[in-house]
């Protein structure tokens, strides 16, 4: 395959000469040396400077052996040849790389070329390419210029006219583009929209009407100031906001594919982020913990359940191939961590270089190379030091003891054919890691041999059925006196990433496959942002990355966050692309605010609290809904954030909603997953879920529903759930008469109108009454004389229940101003 070429380049003399003949050429094309224009066009990447997809084109033997795709010439047989197919455009990577076509001249000297079998009529000057090229770069200057690429620097807030409406230097940014455009921004919202709005946005529950009272009436200047502070000191913020970073992580707690079979420990990782958010952990060490917390912060359990993100995607456990299994994980860490923190489409160079941004597959697998030594363990316990002190205790007890002795010495044998019998089952390189000593494995026959464990495991059920029977009676015998020793506790254990002592070598893969090698590749970050940022040798691999991306000078990284942010509060980023600020990405339509938010983000020391506050104490995020006609008009689709945008909630805020206003919401914290019931029809074919036994588990916050890949909680599913295969930077907002169907007639939604029901009627004395608190805990305010005169005419017909149904069926219950 041909690869990239430097797009803007000098010529030498003779070689813009030999190519203004070819471009006046008619029909004297053999005329032109087609040696020269492969020192012009070829040479410096394909034989001289480098040899890139190992093509080498400056012999004749050299060019026949061809490259990593094979042939790329048919001598006599230009239509044949991929070379040619290239450069016509044929095929896939049109050559020049990224760039028009030659002229039809040139083509035509090469097909004549090869026509004639490819004669090398002279030697090829080597140095020709790298004498003309203009710069070692192999990026554009467009490419090197786009804007996501550059350093992050701190504008002045704009002068503004209307000085009054300023509360934040957002403001000054969002009112600047305003008034260029001669528009005013919509007027603030009312007090009751504006709690109900802030309290969803940042706790994901409704406000209850004395909370509302409170903000209503208390008038001094800080009112609104003391509510957001006590919306962000509230533990439900976490659940919240790490809600939102689940998504990007492709959280669920089961592998996907035919099994699904259930992870049991991986609640822990949605349990740190929750806890992460509550007490604003500075991003960056968010970020390191999450990348390479085992290196960088040794002894940590938070730091190392952290590394489970890198685990979280679908993994098929009964692959044939546990070598490919574990290239598959790789792709998939690789992949997400560009996508998450870097907001870059890398996994679309995995391939072959992307189609559309500056990332060549060699970027994609020197990002790879930093995660390809580690060991991914799916059980590893993370106990406090009390617990271990405790097991270690015990464990030593129960080794010493006599029976423990007698029960090894009973068990050897038959455990020892067993393993035999199984290790016999696989592949031949999976027999040569088990049966090779841990101590001399290379990397990838501990990774197999990891992988594999599961297969090789042998277990008493197995021993006993082989037993015969004196030492299946003698073997129970010594199990129920080892049962009266003092047993150690069941240690915690979680998902998590650790280092191997071996240097894996990593290869570019030619067309992503495992056994087609090319290139060998060193760990190092993507070259269009970080093409003069080497990675220090002596530096622990995930270490040099995590630093790298949590870098302060990162120029994507603090953007990519505070958009993100911003998106969240506003349902739509100042990018609109949350996860694509490459070059097909959509532009920001206030870059100048972006950057001004990731100057401040890193100023604030990466506190993600300190963002709501300048975001949620503007004028901006207070307005209200309703604009005037020329701003409906002249900005209709709020791209100039003129107003507030209605948003649907998402699914867990609406069911959550329901269990807060009806007070049936459990709001226990953290957890193994549990389970609600779900519809019997539903759940046909599918397997793994038992509703919980205890009742109190089907009223947790939604956040706490365990997460099957093939099994969404179908309350969640009917309003936009993501799918956890992949990382989801937003969520689709539909609207489906499935939506419709639910709010009618959901079991959630049943149970909620009872409860609600029962709760009016204890609250309130008179229906007037009840309409009126079910309007404040539904809508967040008090009916209109409207609203209460068609209540009234309602419930002369119809139960209060079906009133309630009817209040969580309205546009102004499933949407927020």
């Amino acid at each position: 395959m041909l690869t990239r070429l430097p797009k803007r380049f000098w010529l030498p003399a003779a070689a813009l000469g030999a190519l203004l003949s070819v471009g006046a050429a008619s029909g004297a094309e053999s005329a032109v040396d087609p040696l020269a224009l492969l020192e012009t066009h070829c040479v410096r990447c394909h034989g001289g400077e480098k040899t890139k997809a190992g093509l080498d084109m400056t012999s004749r033997e050299a060019l026949l052996r061809g490259g990593d795709s094979g042939a790329v010439v048919v001598p006599g047989q230009p239509a044949k040849s991929l070379f040619h197919q290239m450069l016509t455009h044929e095929k896939d990577p049109g050559m020049p790389y990224k760039e028009k076509k030659l002229p039809e001249a040139a083509i035509k000297t090469f097909a004549a070329w090869i026509g004639n079998g490819v004669p090398y009529a002279r030697a090829v000057d080597k140095t020709a390419g790298a004498s003309a090229a203009k710069s070692d770069s192999p990026f554009t200057d467009s490419e090197r210029n786009h804007w996501a690429f550059q350093p992050v620097k701190r504008p002045e807030p704009p002068a503004v006219k209307r000085e009054a409406w300023v509360q934040s230097p957002i403001d000054r940014f969002i009112l600047a583009q305003l008034e260029a455009k001669n528009l005013r921004p919509a007027p603030p919202a009312t007090r009751e929209q504006l709690i109900r709005r802030v309290t969803l946005d940042l706790i994901g529950l409704p406000p209850t009407p004395r909370e509302i009272d409170d903000f209503v009436n208390d008038t001094s200047p800080k009112a609104y100031e003391k509510l957001v502070e006590r919306l962000l000191a509230s533990p439900h913020y976490g659940e919240r906001w790490g809600r939102h970073w689940l998504d990007l992580a492709r959280f669920a707690e089961t592998d996907g594919f035919e099994h699904d079979a259930v992870r049991p420990h991986s609640w822990r990782y949605r349990d740190y982020v929750i806890r992460a958010f509550n007490a604003d952990k500075p991003y960056d060490r968010f970020i390191r913990e999450q990348l390479a917390g085992d290196e960088l912060f040794p002894g940590d359990n938070e730091a190392l359940i952290a590394t489970g993100f890198n685990l979280l995607g679908p993994d098929m456990v009964d692959s044939s191939d546990q070598m490919l299994r574990r290239h598959l994980t790789l792709n998939d860490m690789t992949d997400t961590a560009g996508l998450a923190f870097l907001g870059l489409t890398i996994g679309c160079a995995r391939c072959h270089d992307h189609k559309f941004e500056p990332l060549s597959q060699k970027d994609y697998y020197s990002l790879q190379a930093f995660f390809t030594p580690v060991a991914f363990q799916r059980e590893l316990p993370v106990p406090t030091p009390q617990q271990k002190a405790l097991y270690d205790e015990r464990m030593a007890a129960l080794e010493r003891s006599e029976a423990m002795q007698a029960l090894k010495e009973l068990e050897a044998p038959y455990r020892q054919k067993i393993f035999e019998q199984k290790l016999g089952k696989l592949s031949p390189e999976a027999q040569e890691a088990h049966r090779t000593p841990a101590e001399q494995r290379t990397t990838d026959q501990a990774n197999l041999a990891l992988e594999t464990a599961a297969m090789v495991e042998v277990n008493e059920k197995e021993i006993s059925k082989l037993m015969s029977a004196a030492d299946r009676q003698r073997h129970g015998e010594l199990k129920t006196e080892l049962k009266k020793l003092p047993q150690p506790p069941e240690l915690p254990r979680t998902m998590a990433l650790q280092n191997t002592n071996a240097s894996p070598r990593t290869f570019v893969l030619i067309r992503g496959e495992l056994s087609n090698r090319g290139e060998e590749v060193t760990p190092g970050f993507p070259g269009v942002v970080a093409e003069k940022w080497p990675v220090k040798a002596e530096t622990s691999r995930r270490s040099a990355l995590a630093n790298w991306v949590a870098s302060p000078e990162n120029p994507l990284t603090v953007r990519v966050m505070v958009n993100r942010i911003w998106q969240h509060h506003f349902g739509r980023g100042i990018v609109p692309t949350p996860s694509d600020f490459g070059l097909r990405g959509q532009p920001p339509s206030h870059p100048e605010l972006l950057d001004w938010l990731a100057a401040e983000f890193v100023a604030r020391g990466w506190s993600i609290k300190q963002m709501h506050r300048l975001i949620l104490l503007s004028s901006t995020y207070q307005q209200s809904a309703l604009a005037a006609p020329d701003t409906l008009q002249r900005d209709p689709e709020n791209l100039l954030f003129s107003r507030r945008q209605r948003t649907r909630l998402e699914g867990e805020v609406i069911r959550d909603s329901l269990l807060a206003i009806s007070g049936l919401l459990n709001l226990k914290m953290g957890g193994a997953g549990v389970f609600p019931p779900i519809p019997k029809d539903l759940f046909q074919g599918a397997k793994g879920w038992t509703a919980s036994s205890d009742k109190q588990d089907h009223q947790r916050r939604s956040i706490y529903i365990f997460a099957r890949r093939n099994l969404r909680f179908p309350f969640l599913e009917v309003f936009d759930a993501p799918d956890s295969n992949l990382s989801c930077p937003e969520r689709g907002r539909s609207t489906t008469a499935p939506q419709s169907l639910t709010l009618l007639n959901a079991e959630e939604v049943v149970a909620a109108t009872e409860a609600t029901t029962a709760r009016l009627e204890k609250e309130a004395a008179t229906d007037e009454e009840r309409v009126t608190v079910l309007y404040r805990l539904a809508l967040g305010r008090r009916p209109t004389a409207k609203e209460l005169e068609l209540s009234r005419e309602f419930l002369k017909a119809s139960p209060m229940t079906e009133l309630c149904r009817a209040m969580f069926n309205l546009n102004a219950f499933v949407y927020v101003e």
